[in-house]
């Protein structure tokens, strides 16, 4: 003789509908910290300066460094090529250093003063850098100029009047797809001599 079935059991095994047992797993799912933890992103919060304007913000552990700055304080300015530390692209300065925001999570920028291209201009005004790449059509398409001018401004802070090899040098990291690094070249060199080395 079979065993009469436990009506819980039944209810849940075959009397629910489909769409009401989904409902039931998805709450036991949801009520259980372990899937919990699978689910939800680790979050940090830090405190950092970019381009001369404090933050504190809730994020994610993995976010990158761009992400945070495109997605979250909305300067666009840095650009995502590669996404993989090869183009440049990305470039900011991190407490006066360069590094690629798309390989350096924003965690590790806790602390740190952060430098992009919108921090360039000061008052409306271009810096003498950004002006020499005009006056030397040093850009084209435009998607590489912010991670040149910020990598060319490390190295004038560093070197008051590069010469165009030590600007080959610094930029070597840095792709121009439209191939238009006579120009570029031209317009560091020559913002290194009109300014002494000032960006």
């Amino acid at each position: 003789m079979r065993d009469k079935p436990d009506a819980s059991s039944s209810r849940l095994q075959g009397n629910m509908p489909q769409s009401d047992q989904r409902s039931h797993t998805a709450t036991s799912r949801r009520d259980c910290p372990e899937d919990a933890a699978l689910t939800s992103p680790a979050r940090t919060t830090i405190t950092l300066t970019v381009n001369g304007v404090s933050h504190r913000i809730d994020v994610e552990d993995r976010w990158t460094l761009v992400e945070l700055l495109r997605d979250h304080l909305d300067l666009t300015g840095t650009k995502i090529g590669c996404d993989r530390s090869e183009c440049g692209a990305c470039t900011v300065l991190m407490n006066g250093k360069p590094v690629y925001a798309c390989a350096h999570l924003a965690v590790w920028a806790d602390g740190a003063d952060v430098l992009t291209v919108e921090g360039l201009a000061q008052n409306g005004r271009l810096s003498p850098l950004q002006q020499a790449f005009i006056d030397h059509n040093a850009p084209q398409c435009g998607f590489c100029t912010p991670g040149q001018l910020i990598m060319a401004t490390a190295l004038l802070n560093a070197v008051l009047r590069p010469d165009a090899a030590q600007v080959k040098q610094a930029l070597v990291g840095n792709l121009c797809r439209c191939s238009n690094y006579n120009a570029i070249v031209e317009a560091v060199v020559a913002a290194g001599a009109q300014q002494g080395g000032v960006a």
